[in-house]
């Protein structure tokens, strides 16, 4: 299985970084991981226009990564989006390849959210919560779930 995450964003600070990396490293026995960074958009000014402007750069950034050959299952994290459990992401994981699905490809928006155009594009809405949480805090959240989802699928007493 591949696993895309597709996030905008740098992780800045080292922290999040090393919890990112231990995620990935603990995924390596199941799936390959890669995750492509894109930049934010400069917010220019407060209007609803300006902020429409840097979601439609961030949504066109991120289809352009997604949409070419699209081979990939498309996740796109929503607040909007539909609510599971560890144990229904690892059956929609599973489920996944039993359906010949090799790859899936996790979108994680900027601070304003994704465009209407990148939720269309995507197969599945997910939320993992009413709360917002920094996107930095969401890539290593995602990846956790991830594992949690394989570790599942393997039968291994991780998730308890």
């Amino acid at each position: 299985m591949n696993i895309e995450i597709i996030c905008v964003g740098k992780l800045k600070e080292r922290y999040w970084q090393d919890a990112a990396d231990e995620y990935i490293k603990r995924l390596g026995r199941f799936a390959k991981v890669s995750i492509t960074e894109l930049a934010e958009e400069r917010l220019r000014g407060n209007s609803p226009s300006d902020e429409a402007a840097v979601i439609k750069a961030e949504g066109e950034a991120i289809l352009a990564k997604l949409l070419p050959g699209r081979q990939s299952y498309i996740i796109a994290l929503a607040v909007n989006g539909k609510r599971m459990t560890s144990e229904s992401l690892a059956e929609k994981i599973a489920g996944l390849a039993l359906e010949g699905k090799s790859r899936i490809a996790f979108v994680i928006g900027g601070s304003l959210g994704l465009s209407d155009d990148v939720l269309k594009a995507s197969d599945l809405r997910l939320s993992f919560s009413d709360f917002t949480f920094p996107h930095q805090l969401m890539r290593v959240i995602l990846l956790e779930q991830v594992y949690r989802a394989f570790k599942i699928n393997a039968g291994e007493t991780y998730h308890k």
